[in-house]
């Protein structure tokens, strides 16, 4: 088994652990990437959060630091108790939904920037973390149809779907049943009961497909995608306030900010100062065009002085 498939397995079982009895994950177990001469940048298992990690990870290499990569891990469930546990150091997370995981769901995050990631900073010194200066860029969840279904039902905001989710299909993720910004919490703060539920990937081109074909009727998808700005696609406004702000925040491990201190955290701070949502949606349409996520990377921090 490689170095991803040993971080997995003992991700997998501090992430039982947490949720089963609601303990923090332990910093103790195998040394993971602390105390080596490189700084570990880990993703979560979807494009943007591969070429975030590619971003943060490449400015990091142009200022003088090692850097390894663990792409693609999988869900928060595996990324963020390796990243308490030093198996991975750096992870570009989004501040609403990691502060609803670290802190159990006790902490509640809104749509306001500031009270969010200060709750966060909070929940993550007990593991161990430092959450750095989040970026203007934010990729928030978005409920979309398509703009034939909106104009037939008269759709602009998710609360008019009410009258009429009971015959539509819904399709997002995989654990999207049971994500507080998903259908639990379409359901909690919207009242909203689909037909059906359709398992597609993650806010990516399946999704757009299952949509644009009529698989589903309603999808889940980052509103960072390219493909939420076609003119046959409509985004429902989340008139209730369910999304929380999802500005990329990224989070360290509180050894690696000791150890290389001020240079480290001004590299990865020069990265989220420059980063808005409209550049960020560019760079996931030159990625959906065919252009490797390197290359995206490396010709964007050049454009901006930061390789």
């Amino acid at each position: 088994m490689g170095p991803q498939g040993t971080i997995a397995r003992i991700a997998i079982a501090a992430a039982t652990s947490l949720v089963g009895c609601g303990a923090q994950p332990s910093p103790d177990g195998p040394a993971g990437a602390l105390g080596d001469d490189a700084v570990t940048v880990a993703s979560f298992d979807f494009p943007e959060s591969e070429l975030l990690a590619e971003v943060y990870g490449q400015a990091l290499d142009a200022a003088g630091f090692a850097v390894r990569y663990e792409r693609g891990l999988g869900p928060r469930e595996f990324v963020q108790p390796a990243l308490a546990r030093g198996l991975v150091e750096l992870v570009p997370e989004y501040a609403g939904s990691a502060l609803q995981f670290a802190s159990l769901g006790e902490s509640r995050p809104t749509d306001e920037l500031a009270p969010t990631t200060a709750a966060l900073g909070r929940v993550l010194r007990d593991r161990h973390l430092v959450a750095l200066t989040p970026a203007a860029a934010q990729n928030t969840n978005a409920v979309v149809v398509t703009r034939s279904l909106a104009e037939r039902h008269d759709l602009a905001a998710v609360s008019d779907l009410a009258d009429v989710a009971s015959g539509l299909t819904f399709g997002g993720p995989p654990g999207c049943p049971d994500r507080p910004f998903c259908l639990g919490g379409l359901e909690d703060t919207y009242g909203l009961a689909f037909s059906a539920f359709l398992p597609l990937d993650v806010g990516g081109p399946l999704t757009y497909q299952a949509l644009e074909g009529g698989y589903v009727d309603v999808a889940l998808m980052f509103s960072t995608d390219p493909s939420v700005a076609d003119g046959d696609l409509v985004v429902l406004e989340d008139d209730r306030g369910l999304q929380p702000a999802e500005n990329v925040t990224p989070v360290v491990h509180r050894e690696v900010v000791e150890r290389w201190g001020d240079p480290l955290v001004e590299a990865v701070d020069a990265v989220s100062a420059r980063l808005s949502t409209d550049r960020l949606r560019a760079l996931n349409a030159r990625m959906a065009g065919g252009v490797p996520r390197a290359e995206v990377a490396a010709d964007w921090l050049h454009d901006e002085g930061l390789a």
